[in-house]
């Protein structure tokens, strides 16, 4: 068979067809081809522009990153819906531009290239970073540019009506007359107190409140746990490290050390071939050090003989070496040599040199008593936590293996814990109150069917596994147990009902101009003055704040009244007198600008959402969005 499709593809139309396919292939590449046998799902069209299951994919995964959240904690139908609609917005700006013949420069995308931070290197850009990065990211070089544009020119519509809002005088001097307008106002708070002191709680009241409100009263599922505990810590009492271990590291680090002691260099090379044998080259390289022994100056004779022209120029410098950068025969003399020291003739692949050292810098080295402590220490935490992450490995196996803890105690030599009863909103405990263990005690796999937990780790360093020791199901606790609790609540009913019933008498004499001052006497109230009070005052209560701010302005010499409720059961008799207009002159500069800024990006920001939303209007958009599958 496959001599027969060799023989038929020697053929003059296999060779036609075969020469079509490359035609194709260099006019419009392979994805041209690809592309017809491989199409990805479509979950939505914008006026007939296609956006494609692997672009959701992508908007969710940047959605997450910029929220810090993951799928497993968030609805995923919801998030595919907001990168959708985050897509279709996308794709609507970009046609407007379109249509608006909005376009970026190419010299606008290198710069904003070129001032990437991602792409750069010491604050300098570098090419090869930038090409690796935009690989990672999933692009090309002309598929970044392609994105980077559109999502600039998105920026210029963005930013086009940002810098479109405005905000006049008078809406300026309407504003700060709301913003910094300030209230002149007394009022009278009617705590809780003793009022129904002495009153009998009937039973059939505390009993019926009970059965009405057994929600409260509910005892929640709870669970005790059994558990060991890896912890790295222990395991450092077990290793025990050799004076020998440490004196074999620190010879190493010294080693290490002095192969990078950096030295400088310059040389005179002269060439060998070209009619000049290496004997003859040797013996010329001989005479010039006699020279140079005899006090000429090595830069002039490097100009003189040298065929390297380029370290001539230098005086022979060729730089830097660690004990790699030159060849071998170079690096064996300088490695004998001392500062100033010109060599005998050195025979390379290169010819011959005659070398001089020029520095040598020597790292100074620690000595032995110096280091032992912190070699010590991390030659333990090396093997401590080879041997953590092996025992790591064991505890998970035997979890998995075993239906309790005994096993793992006695092969791992850990104690089994217990923890006191703890709810799903945690213990108090360092173990139950970690999230964790907490999922980990309320599984089905373990609360239900009673096995161990996987393991559960507590941080870098810590792990445990657990098993259910009690498990108390949710229950009702009985009236008995809470009839102090029942009768407790209904008398902070009754005082609120009482401190209700009071601010409302007191309300009731203001409207109708009858005096109060006994009534506050009698009851031991008095009135709180606040004058040019603001709507951010400090000091007082915000519920306060709020319910006066919400009054509607006195005429000239009247007070208008009102009671409410806070939060706390208390009563509050207020009585606004005056309503006192701010202004701009009022106001800082600082304020001002605030002000300016603030309103001026509301303007922009409703206006360019007016434009989105006008633009979805009109356009023609088909939505194919399935439910998420597992990502």
């Amino acid at each position: 068979m496959l001599q027969t499709i060799r023989d038929n593809s020697q053929g003059l139309i296999a060779k036609l067809i075969i020469g079509f396919i490359i035609a194709i292939m260099a006019l419009f590449g392979v994805e041209s081809i690809m592309s017809g046998f491989v199409t990805n799902p479509t979950v939505a069209e914008v006026n007939g522009e296609e956006i494609t299951e692997p672009e959701l994919t992508t908007s969710v995964q940047n959605l997450l990153t910029s929220v810090g959240g993951n799928l497993e904690t968030l609805d995923e139908d919801l998030i595919r819906q907001v990168a959708l609609n985050q897509l279709i917005e996308d794709r609507l700006l970009r046609q407007s531009a379109e249509e608006a013949a909005l376009v970026i420069s190419s010299d606008a995308i290198d710069l904003q290239i070129i001032n990437n931070p991602q792409f750069q290197v010491g604050g300098v850009f570098n090419s090869d970073l930038a090409v690796r990065t935009m690989v990672t990211q999933g692009f090309t070089v002309a598929a970044y540019r392609q994105a980077l544009a559109d999502q600039m020119v998105v920026g210029q519509i963005a930013n086009a009506f940002a810098s479109s809002g405005f905000v006049t005088q008078s809406e300026l001097e309407r504003i700060a007359a709301l913003s910094s307008q300030t209230r002149d106002f007394r009022f009278v708070s009617v705590t809780l107190g003793n009022r129904t002191e002495g009153e009998v709680i009937p039973a059939d009241q505390i009993e019926t409140y009970y059965q009405n409100n057994q929600s409260r009263f509910m005892i929640e599922e709870e669970v005790a746990i059994d558990y060991v505990v890896l912890d790295k810590a222990g395991i450092f009492a077990e290793v025990q490290v050799s004076d020998e271990d440490v004196l074999a590291r620190y010879e190493e680090e010294r080693a290490a050390s002095s192969a990078s002691t950096q030295r400088r260099a310059s040389h005179i090379l002269l060439e060998v071939g070209a009619g000049a044998t290496e004997e003859s080259v040797v013996a010329q390289a001989a005479a010039l050090k006699a020279r140079l022994d005899a006090g000429e100056d090595f830069g002039a004779i490097a100009l003189e003989a040298s065929i390297d022209t380029v370290s001539a120029e230098q005086g022979g410098d060729i730089g830097y070496s660690d004990g790699t950068a030159f060849p071998s025969a170079v690096e064996q003399a300088l490695a004998a040599m001392e500062v100033g020291q010109v060599s005998d003739p050195v025979v390379s692949e290169f010819g011959v040199h005659l070398v001089k050292l020029t520095e040598y810098d020597v790292n100074e080295f620690p000595t032995l008593e110096e280091s032992s402590d912190r070699i010590r220490r991390e030659l333990s935490s090396a093997e401590v936590d080879e041997i953590y992450f092996s025992r790591l490995e064991t505890l998970a196996n035997l979890a998995f293996e075993t239906t309790d803890l005994t096993e793992i105690s006695q092969e791992l030599s850990l104690p089994i814990q217990q923890s006191e009863l703890f709810s799903r909103a945690g213990g108090f405990s360092e173990i139950t109150t970690n999230a964790n263990v907490i999922a980990a005690a309320f599984s089905d796999e373990v609360l239900v069917d009673g096995n161990n937990s996987e393991v559960v780790e507590m941080g870098s360093d810590r792990a445990l596994v657990l098993n259910i020791n009690t498990h108390n199901e949710e229950s009702l606790r009985s009236l008995e147990e809470v009839r102090g609790e029942v009768a407790a609540i209904l008398r902070t009913e009754m005082e609120k009902e009482r401190a209700a019933a009071l601010g409302e008498q007191l309300l009731s004499a203001l409207r109708s101009g009858q005096p109060i001052d006994q009534m506050l006497a009698d009851n031991e109230l008095q009135w709180i003055v606040q004058t040019n009070a603001a709507r951010d005052q400090t000091g007082l209560n915000s519920e306060v704040l709020q319910n006066v701010f919400a009054l509607t302005a006195p005429a000239e010499g009247e007070s208008v009244y009102s009671g409410f409720a806070l939060t706390n059961g208390t009563y509050i008799v207020a009585e606004l007198q005056r309503v006192n207009r701010g202004s701009l002159a009022q106001m800082e500069a600082s304020e001002r600008e605030e002000l300016v800024r603030t309103f001026v990006e509301r303007d922009g920001r409703a206006a360019f959402d007016a434009f989105l939303a006008n633009s979805r209007n009109n356009a023609d958009i088909t939505e194919n969005l399935t439910p998420a599958a597992t990502f």
